[in-house]
């Protein structure tokens, strides 16, 4: 700490004409009248450029795990545990055990990546350059945008539908979807600040409406659907929804520490997005998972799972609390909220690194930008492709993994894990940054096992097909084994 310290002490400020500003930004006559009536208000204004070690000063190190424990508080981690039951047939055992053990790994790198923030002051996406180089992150760029507008979009359609449950039938999921969507890019349309101020108690409301939805309808939950002994390639599928959903939080880590003051322990940034990701994201799943295994045996919540998706279901198991039921199901309509205005936060920064003019526009039209359409197709995805669009996204979240290793290898081996080797003033200099040959060319190195072993509902690799015919024949050859031993004992009986 006491070297990046040094290191940027009196740097030259770096400024995106016209938006991002050292100090106060009201002060700023580069700043156009309506800029300074949005910075008054309390808008951030600052866009993907580094943020100056004297601007790093935040030292409420809390508000980093509540970012994260509100962004995995709420219906997303329930609509992935549902597939582990209800998409790839494993019993409520076997998902639990895959949910916890894959969750404690796949958590570490968006808890450490998170530190990269308040050490180099560098948002995440703008942290590969420094590895994959000034135009190669493009394309990393453009595969986090797809998976994090993704997840936005199906966060849209699960508080979308959920509404619709709740009206039952008096507004479709249209309405819904345009709700929360308008929510959620009033939420990011703020900035760090008031992001970090809204996620800090928003949970709450959203925690309650889980645990009383849970004590309605947990009675249902231990009517299971009977599960054949798991196979090891559904195993492994699941484990990968799992890495898909973890991991991926890494490409927009720092997004969230880039204030926090460098000369604290690191390490209490790392605890704090550990916990902030594991704690909810586990239970959560594990209800998911009850939920998907127990569906096949509700009607009710069959009915309500085909008409609405998974807000269907909850509603469902909230009818017996009446027009109470309606109100915790409304409460977790918007609990999605906290993740789709943090995804749409990290979607403006990502935006201006696609192009070098993109850095010139005010980060906050890139979140109006998404709004516009991520909503329409929400609004299609909900009607027709959902469970592709969801089963899709899942399947690209394995950039994530090689992006991470590529990261990793250049911090800790190349880099010697010194924070001090990231110079701020280069970010926008091609010349001092890396060409990201290497980097992209092993990142890319990583599919040539990646695409053919991967086994998911939307594709399966030719490595993954003959795995599950083998199983298949081994499975078939122990049921003709039973058979015959099942033959044995009745000549016995005879006998």
């Amino acid at each position: 700490m006491d070297e990046l310290r040094n290191e940027e002490k009196g740097p030259k400020t770096i400024v995106s004409p016209g938006i991002d500003v050292p100090g106060p930004q009201s002060k700023v006559p580069k700043l156009s009248p309506w800029l300074v009536k949005l910075s008054n208000w309390g808008v951030e204004l600052r866009g993907i450029t580094p943020v100056p070690l004297e601007e790093r000063v935040d030292k409420r190190f809390i508000n980093i795990f509540f970012v994260w424990f509100t962004m995995s508080t709420n219906l997303l981690p329930v609509v992935t545990g549902i597939l582990g039951t209800f998409s790839f047939g494993l019993s409520l055992r076997d998902c639990s055990l895959i949910i916890l053990f894959f969750s404690l790994l796949c958590t570490v790198p968006p808890a450490y990546f998170s530190t990269f923030g308040s050490r180099t002051g560098l948002r995440q996406m703008l942290h590969a350059r420094y590895t994959f180089g000034y135009y190669v992150t493009s394309i990393i760029v453009l595969l986090n945008l797809a998976t994090i507008s993704g997840f936005g979009i199906i966060s849209c359609v699960l508080g979308g539908s959920t509404l619709a449950a709740v009206a039952d039938g008096n507004i479709d999921s249209t309405v819904g979807i345009i709700i929360i969507g308008l929510i959620g890019l009033f939420v990011s349309f703020g900035g760090y600040r008031f992001l970090h101020q809204f996620e800090r108690y928003s949970w709450i409301f959203s925690l309650l409406a889980i645990l009383i939805t849970t004590g309605i309808g947990g009675k249902q939950l231990f009517n299971q659907a009977e599960t054949v002994p798991a196979p090891a390639a559904s195993i492994v599928s699941f484990g990968g929804v799992m890495a898909g959903f973890l991991i991926p939080w890494a490409a927009m880590a720092s997004d969230f520490s880039v204030y926090c003051d460098p000369s604290v322990s690191t390490f209490r940034i790392f605890a704090y997005t550990y916990a902030g990701l594991l704690v909810p994201t586990v239970p959560l799943m594990v209800l998911g998972a009850a939920i998907g295994g127990a569906t096949a045996n509700n009607p009710a919540w069959a009915e309500g799972y085909a008409k609405y998706i998974v807000g269907g279901v909850l509603e469902a198991m909230l009818k017996p609390a009446g027009g109470f039921g309606k109100f915790i199901a409304v409460l977790l309509s918007l609990s999605v909220i906290g993740n789709l205005s943090a995804s749409m936060y990290s979607i403006s920064l990502n935006f201006q690194l696609l192009v070098p003019f993109f850095t010139h526009v005010p980060r906050f039209i890139f979140s109006i930008v998404y709004a516009i359409v991520a909503i329409p197709v929400s609004v299609y995805a909900a009607r027709s492709f959902f469970a592709s669009l969801e089963n899709f996204i899942y399947l690209i979240a394995y950039w994530s993994a090689a992006y991470v290793a590529v990261v990793a290898v250049e911090h800790f081996v190349f880099r010697k894990a010194n924070p001090a080797s990231y110079v701020p003033e280069h970010w926008d200099q091609p010349s001092k940054l890396p060409t990201g040959i290497s980097a992209i060319l092993a990142a890319g190195l990583s599919f040539g096992l990646v695409v053919p072993s991967a086994s998911q509902v939307w594709y399966t690799g030719p490595l993954a097909a003959t795995t599950e015919e083998e199983e298949e024949e081994e499975e078939e050859e122990e049921e003709r084994e039973k058979k015959k031993k099942k033959k044995k004992k009745k000549k016995k009986k005879k006998s």
